[in-house]
């Protein structure tokens, strides 16, 4: 069975983003998956990494406060973050969940004499994006598209190595009809239903 944990940031409980995170649990749950919602608004994470945290970065173990999150992390096999694309990448409350949830112990280990990063995160087999942009695709192209490769390249490298991506986003919201914003709640329904 998949283990499935859907990290949610939106600042709105009425947003679009949050219509297709509601369209992401109702996939997986049909496909039979077992599904944790984090949400880190209405969890009022911190995404602030202090400088504590910063100082003691390469000593293994996390705050007392994110070692929730960090369960989640080491439970699932399906890691699925909806989010909107704000200044062509993830919102801080998000960069900020990553900056503090995938620390040495949990995403990654650095041996003592090492100068490599040893990944942790080996039980981790899909990372999923579901997000919206205001812009359009070739916009993100010309911009560099760095929220995907925040995803398909740091966050995977931590994975197994054989660990899958899939990016759904939504390009050009800002101007698209309620057609089309139908038509992609529906993909990522029907994506996340048959997600293996």
């Amino acid at each position: 069975m998949t283990r499935a944990l859907v990290v949610y940031c939106h600042p709105s409980g009425g947003s679009f983003v949050a219509a297709a995170r509601d369209r992401v649990v109702t996939g997986l749950t049909t496909a039979g998956a077992d599904v944790r919602l984090t949400d880190l608004y209405a969890d009022g994470f911190d995404p602030a990494f202090s400088a504590t945290e910063r100082a003691k970065h390469l000593v293994e173990g996390t705050d007392p406060t994110i070692e929730s999150y960090a369960d989640d992390l080491r439970w699932c096999d399906t890691l699925v973050l909806v989010y909107p694309t704000w200044w062509s990448g993830q919102p801080a409350m998000l960069k900020g969940w990553i900056d503090r949830v995938w620390v040495n112990g949990v995403a990654w280990t650095l041996p003592e004499g090492a100068n490599r990063l040893r990944p942790g995160l080996r039980n981790v087999r899909r990372l999923v994006a579901v997000t919206t942009h205001g812009s359009s695709k070739f916009i993100n192209i010309v911009e560099g598209e760095s929220g995907k490769r925040t995803l398909t390249r740091s966050l995977r490298s931590m994975c197994h190595p054989l660990a899958r991506t899939t990016w759904l986003a939504m390009y050009g919201i800002d101007n698209a009809s309620d057609d089309d914003r139908a038509a992609f709640l529906d993909r990522v329904e029907r994506r996340m239903a048959r997600l293996r």
